[in-house]
């Protein structure tokens, strides 16, 4: 019986149901299985994937849309896999051209890999900035920021939604108000009665990723990040937009170690929208 050609595979939608396989197929290509932010992109998201006839998957991605549900003002693209057997044969190509149609006018982002970074700009992807992932055991050095933080509250919900949008841009509410059954951590910075910051952390694998990170300012968000790190003993992990050169250089010499950097990219849009200044690391490179 002979194979199916690739190009003749429908792409189809994923569900939750779906979750095992895409962790293989992340596990295919050496990546990390990270089954629990997959059940939260495949929940919050869409999925996009295609089937192998011998079993698992050929391909996956998937999206996550902000702002109005009947049109979105900014999609994330995230997670975008095709099987090492598959590779090279112009199915993550056909892929995102499937996903980039069915946004139609939907400003689109993405955070790239260098080896992924040349097909996005073939398909018109700019790329508008930089983020560094740095990994490792926090240790406490010096004086640390006397901001005050605390654990987030069902309270604070409301106040952590209307900071999220004032700095992200377009509303996430379907996204941040997953955090709290997502997260292990969810803390506030908070002076004088008002919510300056909010930060997570959340359980992927032998790490703890701090993500969304978003503060009024760098001691801000210092103090998120050393109040989330002295509540685990594991190792913390996080994505740093590179222009906030002093919060990278602290959590360095606290620590962490720089492991890889990944392209900011857009389409249709020249800038992301909101205010870059108090947005240190998004919720996942994944979902923005």
């Amino acid at each position: 019986m002979s194979t199916p050609s690739t190009a003749s595979l429908s792409i189809r939608r994923l569900t939750t149901r779906d979750l095992s396989a895409c962790a293989d197929l992340s596990e295919d290509r050496s990546w990390p299985r990270e089954e629990h932010k997959w059940g939260l992109l495949l929940t919050a998201g869409t999925g996009y994937g295609i089937d192998d006839p011998g079993g698992g998957l050929v391909a996956a991605c998937v999206v996550t849309a902000y702002g109005p549900q009947d049109q979105p003002e900014l999609a994330a693209i995230g997670m975008v896999l095709v099987s090492e057997r598959h590779a090279r044969q112009g199915i993550g190509r056909r892929l995102m051209r499937q996903v980039m149609a069915d946004l139609g006018t939907t400003s689109l982002t993405l955070h790239a890999t260098p080896y992924g970074r040349p097909l996005y700009e073939e398909l018109g992807f700019k790329a508008v900035g930089r983020v560094e992932m740095v990994r490792g055991h926090f240790t406490p050095s010096g004086p640390e920021p006397e901001v005050p933080t605390r654990p987030a509250t069902a309270e604070d919900l409301p106040a952590i939604l209307r900071l999220d949008e004032e700095v992200f841009g377009p509303d996430r509410t379907h996204m941040i108000t997953r955090l709290p059954a997502f997260a292990d951590q969810l803390r506030v910075a908070e002076v004088d009665g008002r919510i300056t910051g909010y930060a997570a952390a959340w359980p992927n694998m032998d790490t703890h990723v701090v993500g969304p990170l978003i503060a009024r300012d760098t001691q801000t968000a210092k103090a998120l990040i050393a109040s989330l790190a002295a509540r685990t003993d594991g190792p913390l992990r996080t994505d740093i937009d590179v222009r906030h050169e002093e919060l990278l250089a602290w959590v360095k010499e606290r620590g962490l170690t720089s492991t890889s950097f990944n392209a900011v990219m857009t389409y249709g849009i020249g800038e992301l929208p909101g205010d870059w200044t108090r947005r240190f690391a998004p919720l996942t490179v994944a979902a923005g």
